[in-house]
């Protein structure tokens, strides 16, 4: 009768540890996805905020350069298709990645054209709106890369936790996925060229 006391009070003890490092492991992992979809949310915010300035910077280049019309109708076309694309924070898998980054650089690439068309208007150059405006951009692609990088912070700390051993087991459970990561442009890989 003691010996299946004993026995049976060792056994309910391993299963309440056990119980108690699942319920812990778990709850870590709710706690660092949410995590990882809050800074993919500020990640947004600030995307977003590169979108409200656009229509802004556009229209403050049309009053100087009208004929540049298929630059700016470029710019237009790149903002319209960036904001068209949407990533679920429960999804955040490479290929959903990497078409949010590819509508993203495709905007990135309109804008330099833009900034070179306007590079050719002393006028517009000295304009204290397109000035202001030129500078909250920069400011904003700034944060973009800050908030890229904390968003890719969060995302190897949530992977690097579910994929520890025996929390990859639970992960795997509970349908706990890898998130991805923001990467390089290949284009970046190259340095410029440079000519005097």
């Amino acid at each position: 009768m003691k010996k299946s006391l004993i026995a049976l009070i060792v056994i309910a003890l391993v299963v309440l540890l056990l119980f108690v490092g699942v319920k812990n492991s778990y709850n870590r992992m709710v706690t660092m996805d949410e995590a990882v979809s809050a800074q993919w949310a500020q990640v947004e915010n600030v995307y977003q905020r590169r979108l409200d300035l656009i229509p802004n910077l556009v229209n403050t280049v049309k009053g100087y350069a009208s004929h540049e019309r298929e630059t700016l109708e470029g710019v237009i076309e790149a903002r319209a298709k960036a904001t068209q694309v949407t990533v679920d924070p429960s999804k955040l898998d490479a290929a959903s990645l990497q078409k949010f980054q590819e509508t993203q650089g495709g905007l990135s690439s309109a804008l330099g054209r833009l900034m070179v068309v306007m590079e050719q208007y002393p006028d517009l150059k000295a304009n204290q709106n397109f000035r202001d405006l030129q500078a909250q951009l920069e400011g904003t692609e700034n944060r973009i890369a800050v908030e890229r990088g904390r968003f890719n912070e969060s995302a190897q700390g949530f992977n690097a936790y579910i994929r520890a051993f025996p929390r990859n087991i639970y992960a795997n459970i509970f349908g706990f996925e890898r998130k991805a990561y923001f990467e390089a442009d290949k284009a970046a890989a190259k340095a410029p060229e440079v000519q005097f």
